[in-house]
């Protein structure tokens, strides 16, 4: 007769209550809410340094460009001049030009505002001109400015 009574208490113990439960959610769902935010801001953080670090990169490939055409490349023929020009020469390494983080082409004009040779400027998140935070515009001529 002891043996029934054993598996008995085996099988009132075995598993987890409903409370136990619920109290590992609580605690799950906790530390979701404390993590998710930190992990977005990381990722946002990244979006505007790899923009800043492409918008570097094609100031870099300008430089080379203007070294051979002895001028930038014009509004009309935008940074396209660095892949496809007269000399078939690629000054990215790329087939075309990269859009920005977030899949927006960046706007370039020659010459560029106040005073500059040119000017490259991603939107940012929004992908609208202005903004601030994630939204504000990132400039070839400011890189290491804003708001962030």
């Amino acid at each position: 007769m002891k043996r029934p009574r054993r598996n008995e208490r085996r099988r009132r113990q075995a598993g987890f209550t409903l409370v136990e439960l619920m109290v590992v959610i609580v605690i799950l769902g906790l530390l979701a809410a404390l993590v998710a935010p930190r992990f977005l801001q990381v990722a946002d953080d990244a979006h505007v340094n790899t923009a800043k670090a492409q918008i570097s990169h094609f100031r870099t490939a300008l430089t080379q460009y203007r070294l051979d055409f002895k001028r930038y490349p014009t509004t009309s023929e935008g940074l396209e001049a660095l892949i496809n020009n007269p000399r078939g020469r690629r000054y990215l390494d790329a087939d075309t030009v990269p859009k920005d983080p977030w899949g927006n082409p960046y706007v370039y004009t020659s010459p560029g505002s106040q005073g500059h040779d040119y000017e490259i400027i991603s939107y940012g998140a929004n992908g609208q001109r202005g903004g601030t935070g994630y939204d504000a515009d990132i400039v070839s001529w400011d890189l290491h400015g804003g708001d962030r």
